[in-house]
């Protein structure tokens, strides 16, 4: 009976200091960023945003430092949360926004939740699903799944779902973040085929803030990728070098993570296990690679190009 909506909040933050206890449910988590510099001493210089949403709409709410590692894994897409004594603050205008799989939410982007450990002390509870009510009225997590078919006709930085069975995965290779920077992403290229096309889906996989996944991609394994990004060259051929590569709201699940993910009701992903049941493994395994050095994009064919 006392519990308010992220509605309500946006219209009443500035007249109030104390908030009634949110009922939300997560729908997009991002990576886990780590902000510490060698001159400011913090102990956990930790922050992660997660998009959580009630009947209302759907807001950012900001993990911050000691809260981070004693929380960021329990808190999935999909998880129920029940939160107390936590601060509201104007949103950080330059964050990246993942795109919601239900385009008729609304989305109020003026402010954000803020959880941390003191000033004030946040307290969250994860609401078992078993014990979630339908009148508490919380929208499902919905997807964007595309087949490998329906890829070619998508505009460059489209945000979509995939499903597939990894033929091929790359070492891992890394890209400085900056020229001259001591900084480096991480990351490796990997192919993944869903029965709709001849050719497969080519993944540029980041090292997500889930390390025991990323490692143990392989062939053979069923493997769904979230929130990708459309990649195109837009100059020379577009439909040569099409791509998808990691945002910063991925979540990359293998054979052994699926169970109990939302996704898992989504009709193009039972689709896909329908065609895997058609398929002979044997055959299928002469066909994967795994390792080796991937050029991609292409260089061109000549010098004078490159």
């Amino acid at each position: 009976s006392r519990l308010t909506s992220l509605g309500q909040l946006e219209m009443t933050w500035r007249s109030r200091c104390h908030f009634h206890p949110l009922l939300v449910r997560v729908l997009h988590k991002s990576r886990l960023r780590y902000y510490g510099k060698p001159e400011k001493k913090r102990d956990m210089p930790y922050q992660a945003y997660f998009e959580v949403a009630d009947g209302s709409g759907m807001m950012s709410m900001v993990l911050w430092n000691s809260l981070c590692p004693e929380w960021y894994n329990s808190l999935k897409v999909g998880t129920v949360l029940l939160l107390e004594q936590y601060a509201i603050k104007t949103s950080y205008p330059f964050k990246t926004q993942p795109t919601p799989g239900d385009s008729q939410m609304k989305r109020f982007a003026t402010i954000e939740i803020s959880l941390n450990v003191r000033d004030p002390p946040t307290k969250i509870s994860i609401i078992p699903e078993e014990m979630v009510k339908p009148e508490w009225g919380l929208p499902e997590v919905k997807y964007r799944f595309i087949t490998r078919s329906e890829l070619e006709d998508l505009p460059n930085n489209h945000s979509c779902d995939v499903i597939g069975l990894v033929t091929f995965v790359g070492r891992a290779e890394r890209a400085r973040k900056r020229e001259h920077g001591e900084d480096f992403w991480l990351y490796r290229w990997a192919h993944a085929i869903d029965g709709t096309s001849d050719q497969p889906f080519i993944l540029e996989l980041f090292a997500t803030s889930q390390p025991d996944v990323f490692e143990r991609i392989h062939p053979m394994t069923y493997l769904v990728c979230t929130q990708m990004r459309v990649v195109r060259d837009l100059t020379e051929n577009p439909s040569s070098t099409i791509y998808l590569t990691t945002s910063n709201e991925s979540q990359i699940f293998i054979t052994g993570w699926h169970k109990g993910q939302p996704y898992t009701k989504d009709t193009k992903v039972k689709n896909f296990i329908q065609w895997t049941k058609t398929q002979s493994e044997a055959d299928q395994m002469k066909k994967t690679v795994i390792g080796g050095y991937y050029p991609f994009p292409r260089p061109p064919n000549n010098f004078l190009k490159y």
